[in-house]
């Protein structure tokens, strides 16, 4: 496919400049999911204490979803305008002033607007990061997405397993408390992003741009879009309801937020390892088979079984879990360039994270209906089906910039696609061979 590719830019990053850059890549995916994990455990309470209904609740479980559907797309747009570090630091910022608001009076709209606020990072964080490793790290992919899902995994486990105590230890309307501290998390990772430097020799007027709405006729983008859709409604569902099940089956809050950390923390390891295997082509489609696998038993186990070996239940599905790391990883072998990767990215998790959030969303609306959970196995057992079908398209080998005739380029637009629809601000960093 023939692009009108920006020239390389000099070779002046330096291996100190990359451990900055990495480190800010961890630390903000330590942050993307700290908001999300720690509704779940004291989620009774909230609904106590801003006086909802069930209703309401699965929609407090589904507005991070919405929002990271929505405002995921003006992820590049974004980038496009200003620079990457300072996008992720000013979003990291909202995040911690949204976690904040949510949780200062007792009032659910309130509450709803702390979140939109709160999502922010994790949004722009969820879109962005993909396309900043292949461009930073474009010979370590793997490694480096191994590294910031992995410290995406801690994020989420140590707020799985810490808010029901720090909730208890606070006392009073402790869950606001719970809520409130990881602001101080999201300022922290701020902080790196506002010391990368801009490289020599870039220009925003030389880099290539992307159209997103060119990938609504890749094929190959819709089915990712599914595939990351309803893997995420899997581990929504999860996060959002599960230790809610389980104290319904008459689970205690401690152990029910213990059980749903547990689940996280064997997403920890997983999240190291499954991107350095889902680059190879050979492993992904037995590596697929083997998370639906976990998926059926692990939702099983929970159905049949709920507080009988309720720890192996959610380890296995903790393990199915794994789709999560393999997306990201395949994420960067579908595109060609970093431009690429990054609209393919925003695509998929855009429309992606807009059917997960009717997961959690109907699981509460049918939960108020019935006073039960059967519709949430029956939703669940029907997206694992569906994730088998989306994810055997997406292993095999292809690239959406070859689905796509004239995806990128500069200048006009024969389509009238809008100039402000670009994706990667930046040409990707190449460093000598000596310092790879």
């Amino acid at each position: 496919m023939t692009r009108a590719a920006a020239p390389p830019p000099p070779r002046t990053s330096s291996r100190q400049g990359l451990v900055l850059v990495g480190t800010a890549i961890v630390l903000t995916g330590f942050n993307l999911r700290t908001a999300v994990n720690s509704v779940g455990p004291v989620l009774e309470e909230i609904e106590r204490g801003l006086g909802i209904s069930s209703g309401l609740a699965g929609l407090i479980t589904s507005m991070p979803l919405i929002c990271f559907a929505l405002i995921g797309f003006a992820g590049p747009p974004l980038a496009a305008r200003f620079r990457d570090g300072h996008v992720l630091a000013a979003a990291l910022l909202v995040m911690a002033v949204g976690l904040l608001l949510r949780v200062s009076v007792p009032n659910v709209w309130v509450f709803l607007l702390g979140t939109v606020a709160t999502m922010v990072g994790g949004a722009l964080g969820n879109v962005l990061l993909p396309g900043l490793v292949k461009r930073w790290f474009p010979d370590r992919t793997g490694l480096l997405v191994g590294a910031y899902s992995t410290a995406l995994a801690i994020g989420g486990a140590v707020a799985s397993v810490s808010t029901a105590p720090i909730a208890e230890a606070a006392g009073a309307d402790g869950w606001r408390w719970a809520l409130g501290i990881w602001a101080v998390f999201a300022l922290v990772a701020a902080l790196p992003w506002l010391a990368v430097p801009v490289r020599p020799g870039t220009s925003r007027g030389g880099h290539t741009a992307v159209r997103l709405r060119a990938l609504g006729r890749s094929r190959l983008a819709w089915t990712m879009a599914a595939f990351f859709g309803l893997q995420s409604m899997q581990a929504y569902v999860i996060v959002g309801w599960t230790a809610q099940y389980l104290r319904d089956q008459g689970m205690s809050a401690h152990a029910a937020g213990f059980l749903v950390g547990l689940n996280a923390l064997i997403v920890i390891p997983l999240n190291a390892v499954v991107p350095l295997g889902a680059v190879r082509q050979h492993l992904q489609r037995p590596m697929l088979l083997a998370f639906i696998a976990c998926y059926l038993a692990g939702w099983t186990g929970l159905l049949l079984a709920p507080l009988t070996l309720t720890w192996l239940w959610v380890c296995l599905l903790g393990l199915g879990m794994g789709t999560f790391a393999m997306i990201l990883a395949l994420f960067g072998l579908r595109g060609r360039t970093p431009e690429s990767v990054s609209a393919l990215s925003t695509v998929a998790q855009g429309w992606g994270y807009a059917l997960a959030g009717v997961g959690p969303l109907l699981v509460g609306l049918l939960r108020g209906l019935t006073g039960g959970y059967t519709g949430m196995f029956v939703l669940v057992y029907a997206g694992v089906g569906l994730l088998l079908a989306t994810g055997w398209s997406i292993c095999r080998p292809r690239y959406v910039d070859d689905e796509v005739p004239g995806l990128g380029g500069r200048g006009g637009d024969p389509e009238g696609f809008p100039e402000t629809e670009v994706a990667g601000a930046e040409p990707p960093v190449l460093l000598p061979r000596a310092e790879r």
